[in-house]
């Protein structure tokens, strides 16, 4: 079944700063954690929290000391006060969108003007705004309660930052007509605005929407509300397991969105079952494809014949005679170290990709036993070309485990603050494309008779910007699994702006290098040609900055395919050649 999923599903950007925040904080493990009140509106991520320690309270009495962290949806100022008297540490996790109409409600009362907020008077958000009106505001939620505002009245206008947008403006429109110097803020978050106007543009393009979030709330609510006012079959769900699938399996084309409060592996959750409903109208040949190439994908099988592919366009640029030792060296073990780190991040896999986590546990006999006939394939090619490279094959596997195992000791009361190597901050990124580099480049120069030292380098750098590129965008999309079981991954460290910006600068590093060893002459021509597997890798990357294509099977797909296209451009060389 084919699922159309908004581009704004999954965390907004306050709900993500607040869970950030906290989950930072847990990892630290510098005692205990509280929130004040439920950090967001979501049963499964504050269960998650729980499991790191961190506990919800509703008030500080029974607290002897810790950490307290203001919830996203904020506070009023007399509870802020009593928490700093308290003594405990305090973060305040505020959305800054909401900061923004705490201020605007204290300036313009201050000034003698009475607050009118368009909101849910029992939420939260709206509960903290009124502490900063006093006693000069009105909460109204319906068009008809603009007739309950006392006249003579000097009003301003603000809304809760996860109103319905339309809704907001006819309470507005209304509030106009009866005070006409009333001033208007409209703050509701951009966020917002735009998850609402992708339900409505779902219109004539899905069959049915499926709405994912806490029951309790209330944007998750609002957007069902919409979905339904547009005359959509609409679906509200927490889980895969409230799926109604009878029901979707007479539809073609879903359409699934996400409250606010939403993360991304329960939208992944929902997203994968969907695609396993099977439509009416769907041939079995299209699911057998389907599933053929999903379970290429989730083994890594996928990601292994593109390192073959990679490996065979590297051979074309160094102008080797066709040799499938190589490209077959690379396959084999690329594929079981891929499979190895697999099961040592598991816990990371349990929130990045639900989906491969289950299969990794479905066919982990298969998977093992595999990975470790792959080893030893690479061993014996290995061993087949030379002694020297057979060493070097065996030294990376070597390196490829200490890379995972604690190598300093354990030391309770000074701990170390990281005791193997993929705990280093962005390690995880930049050894994958060494050792990609390594096999792909360098492992063919131990049987060379002659090294062309200009070559290889520039054959590095072409695999190494890939790789790096790949694999720290994948990063990026599984950093809220690696933020709960803290891995510091780049997008850990730099955030996702700064990590996107690294990437387009190795991308177009690795463009400038490369064409500028071709225009030199240090290189085949087919380099030129060659750069296009860069480039495409570079939209890969806008595709995901632009949010046309959300993080999944799909995007996951049109990234590795980037590696398979090198390899179709080598032989198309060779062809024409």
């Amino acid at each position: 079944m084919k699922v159309k999923l908004a581009r704004t599903a999954a965390f907004c950007m306050g709900v993500r700063r607040a869970m950030e925040m906290v989950l930072t904080e847990a990892n630290k493990n510098e005692g205990p954690i509280y929130t004040y009140g439920p950090l967001i509106h979501n049963n499964q991520v504050m269960a998650l929290l729980e499991s790191k320690g961190v506990t919800s309270i509703d008030d500080i009495e029974s607290v002897q000391g810790g950490t307290l962290v203001i919830r996203a949806h904020g506070i009023p100022p007399k509870q802020r006060r009593l928490l700093k008297e308290s003594g405990l540490r305090i973060i305040d996790a505020t959305c800054p969108k909401v900061a923004r109409v705490q201020g605007i409600i204290r300036y313009q009362t201050k000034k003698g003007n009475t607050a009118v907020i368009i909101g849910d008077k029992d939420h939260a958000e709206v509960i903290g705004l009124l502490g900063y009106a006093g006693d000069r505001a009105y909460v109204i939620n319906q068009l008809d309660d603009v007739s309950h505002i006392p006249d003579g009245e000097k009003i301003f206008v603000v809304a809760q930052t996860t109103q319905d947008i339309r809704k907001y403006q006819e309470i507005v429109e209304a509030i106009n007509d009866r005070f006409p110097d009333a001033q208007i803020f409209n703050t509701i978050c951009d966020a917002t605005i735009s998850r609402q106007d992708e339900v409505r543009a779902f219109v004539g393009q899905v069959d049915a929407v499926v709405v994912v979030g806490g029951y309790h709330s209330g944007n998750t609510r609002r957007l069902a509300q919409i979905s339904g006012a547009a005359g959509l079959p609409t679906f509200c769900v927490e889980t895969e397991k409230d799926l109604d699938k009878q029901r979707l399996s007479n539809m073609e084309v879903i359409g699934v969105t996400a409250g606010a409060s939403t993360p991304n592996w329960m939208i992944r959750n929902i997203v994968n079952e969907i695609e396993r409903i099977q439509s009416r109208k769907e041939s079995f040949l299209g699911r057998w494809l389907k599933g053929t190439f999903k379970f290429m994908l989730l083994s890594n099988l996928l990601v292994a014949l593109g390192g073959l592919a990679l490996a065979y366009a590297v051979s074309v640029l160094c102008a080797r005679a066709p040799d499938p030792v190589y490209p077959s060296l690379a396959f084999f073990y690329l594929y079981a170290m891929h499979v190895f780190n697999r099961f040592l991040d598991k816990d990371a896999s349990t929130y990045n990709d639900p989906e491969r986590a289950n299969f990794y546990r479905k066919y982990r006999g298969f998977l093992i036993i595999s990975a470790i006939v792959s080893m030893i394939a690479s061993f014996a090619i290995g061993y087949y070309k030379s002694n020297m490279t057979f060493l070097a094959i065996l030294g990376l596997s070597i390196l490829g485990i200490i890379y995972s195992i604690r190598i300093l000791p354990i030391r309770p009361k000074r701990p170390w603050r990281y005791t193997r190597i993929k705990e280093i901050p962005g390690s995880k990124t930049l050894s994958v494309a060494l050792a990609w580099g390594v096999v792909i480049t360098l492992l063919p120069l131990l049987t060379s008779s002659h090294t062309d030292w200009v070559v290889a380098i520039i054959s590095f750098i072409h695999v190494f910007s890939m790789v790096y590129a790949r694999s720290a965008l994948f990063d990026i999309f599984q950093a809220q699994g690696d933020l709960i079981v803290g891995v510091e991954t780049l997008p850990i460290v730099l955030g996702e702006k700064k990590t996107l910006f690294l990437l387009k600068g190795v991308i177009l590093s690795g463009i400038l290098i490369n064409a500028a060893a071709g225009i030199f002459g240090l290189v085949s021509p087919f380099i030129y040609l060659l750069l296009l597997s860069l480039l495409s890798l570079g939209l890969s990357l806008l595709a995901f900055e632009r949010r046309w294509l959300y993080p999944g099977t799909r995007l996951e797909a049109i990234v590795e395919g980037n590696f398979f296209f090198a390899g179709l451009l080598g032989l198309i060389w060779q062809i024409l050649s």
